[in-house]
């Protein structure tokens, strides 16, 4: 059978009283709740991502949700199950119109001349999805018809996913569309979102309105050059400009002077390159570059500079403009960003990316490019990745919405990223993956951001040993002193479709190796986690580091403890943890606490160690939600779990030191002795033998290895070669089983014993030379028993 889908790489107010309403703790933000008017949705109260006082982007629009507004529609959610119309939305609810006549209806808390609306239509039947429209209308006045589409929505089955309705998994469901007023309407002004028609689409579903005030269109600075007056660009988009915005860009780097793009739309067929050059805009309302190549759909608008091995590029300047692609599907090797290749002591200000691969996909070795200013809506794929020795770099001040994978990454692939920033960003509602993340790094800051909403397989923070090119041999592993300081996380984690169980809101992981760094969490508000406030998994993390942390609200557990490290918690306080046992943990004393002054209701001895996984319960706001994973949920835990972690009569491999021939992607060998057999370890494919070793920390006499795989139907039967042999050095191994079929069915739990003669033995090391339904070795558990 094929193993479980996998992620590979190349890659405002009201009662006080509501639980969620949040005021300030220590040097902690409040958190504003959105405000509803009196005829209205109902929509549960749930915390905004916008306007979290001194953190995240501080952005030029205010942001209404449709579940507050006027409206004769249907509100659908609250709800986080993957798959699901309101899972995808922000607060996780939204309106749904699928009548003539239906609206939503705004009103303005601020003089606006324009807005830009986050809505959702129905896929069509060959998945190439429907073009239509809604009308806007003022104060009940003339109806403005605005185009509407679904052709950059609707993936279905694995990654990289596709196209096809037929598939498994439909997601990624919403787009944004915007729009100008013509003149400036005043606080009170209704807007409304209206159906005039369902023959195009059967229904419009709303999620929210960002009304903003936009700045007339900024002139030509003196002395630029103009790619419509100088170089014959066309501001219509009927002909490619590619060729003359280039000419324009090479003549600005020869003559030393900055390059200008009037008000238009332009079509762009390739990348603009740029070097050492200044290329602006009149703003990113009025200056468009747009498009794809007709017939080559690997070569889309971008503008880029040179790759690191053709020199890269420096000293360049974008400002001012959008990127707005035409990019409906998820090719990894297609450079389809808005903005990519190495750009060294660069600055992009001011740049709206929508409908591209990436927004910003920066590829070097490279030093000092600062992103800011900037909104990035929409992705297939990344927001933003430092990827493969970028340092010194930062993203600030950005507003990220709807990207298809990671919201912002940093990825240190094979080359070191040194003391890159993520700060003051709103990172909202990646479709999957992590809202930010670094995976590796040296001397990383992610401070001051706002995250909520994450969909699935990740959580709103992450920081790992994870993903190829990530280790200490090549200096690429986390180290130094990662610091993550006054973020604030909404509704982050979800449900892991490949592991099935929650993944938390602020989570870490030592796959490729262990992570041995300081990371320290700081004055950081973790609101109504899906899942775990706190996650470890796939191998140790020392050196965390929790003080003035606050905790309000987790589905399931305050600490989810699945691999070992070490960490202190100082001022961590949480409240509204589903679970009566706050704290999940199966490694035993592989996990060391040390506890500071002022805690609270995180902390239990012994903590909870079921082997099951409970189904979460989500806060919303105060008020409690059921939830679930995308498939049906595990029972609860039993009634009286376990009141110790399992002591060395028990098994002795959980939690122990593992090693590993090899593995694949993100199946590494910790999972094999992290107590949950949901999780597993498979060796590289098509390489037999393959090992696995496991250190007991002491000679034993080990009678007994129960061997497992994931007990999930959808795992068939299948029959293990292996053999078992034992060391007390390491190096010296004899032989304590000989290589035999050994039958995992699913029927009978999955699980296969090896009987051992009791030969002491420090090192249990497992070799396998064959598997009947998969080209690799597969463990999700390797116990070790004394009797």
């Amino acid at each position: 059978m094929t193993p479980p889908p996998r992620r590979t790489l190349l890659r405002r107010s009201i009662s006080a009283s509501l639980s969620l309403a949040l005021a300030a703790f220590g040097t902690a933000a409040a958190v504003v709740l959105s405000s509803a008017p009196a005829a209205q949705a109902a929509g549960v109260p749930a915390p905004s991502p916008v306007a979290v006082p001194g953190r995240g982007a501080t952005v030029p629009f205010k942001e209404q949700e449709a579940e507050y507004a006027a409206t004769n529609g249907t509100l659908i959610g609250p709800n986080r199950l993957y798959g699901t119309l309101p899972s995808e939305a922000s607060g996780r609810q939204a309106v749904t119109l699928d009548g003539v006549g239906e609206y939503v209806e705004f009103t303005l808390t601020a003089p606006a001349n324009a807005m830009s609306f986050r809505y959702s239509l129905p896929d069509s039947a060959a998945g190439s999805g429907r073009d239509a429209s809604i009308n806007v209308l003022v104060n009940g006045g003339s109806p403005k018809a605005v185009p509407v589409t679904s052709k950059y929505g609707w993936y279905y089955g694995g990654y990289p996913f596709n196209n096809n309705p037929g598939d498994t998994n439909p997601h990624h469901f919403y787009d944004e569309a915007r729009t100008m007023f013509g003149s400036t309407l005043a606080a009170g002004t209704k807007v409304r979102l209206q159906v005039s028609s369902t023959s195009a689409s059967p229904s419009f579903t709303i999620d929210l309105a960002d009304f903003e005030q936009v700045a007339a269109p900024i002139a030509k600075p003196s002395g630029a050059l103009d790619v419509v007056s100088d170089f014959g660009a066309d501001p219509t988009g009927a002909a490619d400009s590619t060729a003359r915005i280039q000419a324009a860009v090479d003549a600005g780097k020869a003559q030393g002077k900055e390059v200008y793009i009037p008000q238009g739309t332009f079509q762009v067929r390739d990348h603009i390159v740029v070097d050492k050059v200044t290329l602006r805009g009149a703003g990113p309302w009025y200056s468009v570059l747009t498009g794809r190549d007709p017939s080559n759909r690997s070569k889309a608008v971008g503008v880029y500079g040179k790759y690191a091995k053709d020199g890269g590029s420096s000293n360049v300047t974008l400002k001012d403009f959008a990127i707005i692609g035409d990019i409906q599907e998820r090719v990894d090797d297609d450079q389809v960003n808005a903005i990519g290749g190495a750009l060294s002591n660069s600055t992009v200000d001011n740049i709206w990316m929508q409908h591209t691969k990436c927004g910003a996909w920066m590829d070097g070795p490279m030093d000092n490019l600062t992103i800011k200013n900037s909104r990035i809506l929409d992705q297939t794929a990344d927001g933003v990745n430092f990827h493969y020795g970028v340092t010194n770099s930062t993203v600030t001040n950005t507003f990220v919405r709807n990207s298809g994978d990671d919201g912002l990454a940093m990825w240190a692939e094979n080359v070191p990223n040194v003391k890159n920033k993520f700060t003051f960003n709103t990172v909202v509602l990646p479709i999957l993956a992590n809202n930010i993340v670094t995976y590796g790094g040296k001397d990383i800051t992610i401070s001051d951001n706002v995250m909520s909403d994450t969909i699935s397989n990740g959580g709103g923070l992450h920081i790992a040993n994870r993903y190829p090119g990530v280790n200490s041999g090549q200096g690429t592993a986390v180290s130094g002193t990662t610091t993550a300081a006054r973020n604030t996380l909404i509704r982050t984690g979800n449900n892991d479709y490949n592991w099935q169980f929650g993944v938390g809101a602020i989570w870490f992981s030592g796959l490729n190796e262990p992570i041995n760094a300081t990371i320290n969490i700081t004055d950081t508000e973790i609101l109504d986690s899906s899942y775990a406030a706190i996650h470890l998994i796939e191998g140790a993390t020392n050196g965390l580091h929790f003080n003035n942390i606050k905790i309000d609200g987790a589905g399931t557990y305050a600490l989810q403890i699945q691999s070992p490290g070490t960490a202190t918690f100082t001022n961590v306080v949480a409240t509204h943890i589903a679970q009566s046992n706050p704290i999940h943990n199966c490694v035993g004393s592989g996990f060391q606490i040390t506890r500071g002054a002022g805690n609270s209701g995180w902390y239990s001895d012994p903590p909870a160690c079921t082997g099951n996984w409970p189904a979460p319960v989500w806060t919303n706001g105060g008020v409690p939600q059921g939830g679930s994973g995308p498939t049906d949920p595990p029972t609860d835990p039993p009634t009286n779990p376990p009141t110790d972690p399992p002591a060395d009569t028990g098994n002795l491999a959980q939690g122990r030191p593992v090693a590993e021939s090899s593995h694949a992607d993100v199946y590494g060998a910790s999972n094999a002795v992290d107590g949950n057999a949901n999780t597993y370890w498979e060796s590289a494919n098509h390489a037999f033998p393959q090992t696995i070793t496991v250190d007991l920390g002491a000679a034993k006499a080990v009678k007994r290895v129960v061997l497992k795989l994931p007990p999930a139907a959808a795992w068939s039967t299948r029959t293990q070669t292996l053999s078992v042999s034992g060391s007390t050095d390491n190096n010296t191994f004899n032989s304590l089983k000989a290589s035999a079929g050994y039958t995992f069915d699913p029927s009978s739990g999955n699980k296969a014993t090896v009987t051992l003669p009791g030969t002491s033995a420090r090192y249990l090391r497992l070799t396998f030379t064959g598997n009947t339904e998969w080209p690799a070795a597969q463990l999700s558990e390797l116990e070790a028993y004394t009797s």
